[in-house]
C-alpha cells in the first residue's frame, strides 16, 4: 500500500511540474519607472495606456495608444491595433489593471514589458507627461 502512495505522489508530483512548465512562457517582466522610459525610448516598442480614456486624457506617456482594459472588448482591439512583432509596454494608475493586461497579451502571444507601480509612480519620478 505504501508502494502504491508512492508511485501516486511521484505521479503527482510530475503533472505538476510538467503543468508549471508549460506556463514559464506565460510571463511578462515588471519595470522600474527609470527601466520603462529606457524600454520605450526604442521606437519597436508599442506603449499601451490601459487606463479609462478620461484618465489618459489627464495626462499619459508621451506616444503611448489607449486601450482600454476595462473594456469587454481588449483583447480584440489589442489584436487589431498591436503587432505581435514587437514588444508592448502596457501601464495602468498603479499596475493592477496593467499587470492583468499583460497577462492576456502575454496569452495572445504578445511579449509584454509592465510599468511597476504605474503611472503613479511615472509621475512621482518627475517623468514627462503629455496632456
Amino acid at each position: 500500500m505504501k508502494f502504491l502512495y508512492l508511485i501516486l505522489a511521484v505521479c503527482g508530483f510530475a503533472f505538476a511540474a510538467s503543468a508549471c512548465a508549460g506556463r514559464s512562457g506565460d510571463t511578462f517582466k515588471n519595470l522600474s519607472a527609470d527601466e520603462f522610459e529606457r524600454l520605450i525610448e526604442d521606437d519597436e516598442v508599442q506603449c499601451v495606456d490601459v487606463r479609462t480614456v478620461a484618465e489618459y486624457s489627464e495626462g499619459h506617456i508621451r506616444g503611448s495608444y489607449n486601450i482600454n482594459a476595462l473594456d469587454k472588448k481588449f483583447a480584440d482591439a489589442a489584436e487589431e491595433m498591436l503587432d505581435k512583432s514587437r514588444p508592448v509596454a502596457v501601464y495602468c494608475k498603479s499596475g493592477r489593471r496593467s499587470r492583468n493586461a499583460a497577462h492576456l497579451l502575454v496569452g495572445k502571444g504578445f511579449t509584454v514589458f509592465n510599468l511597476d507601480k504605474g503611472f503613479e509612480e511615472w509621475s512621482k519620478a518627475g517623468k514627462e507627461i503629455e496632456k
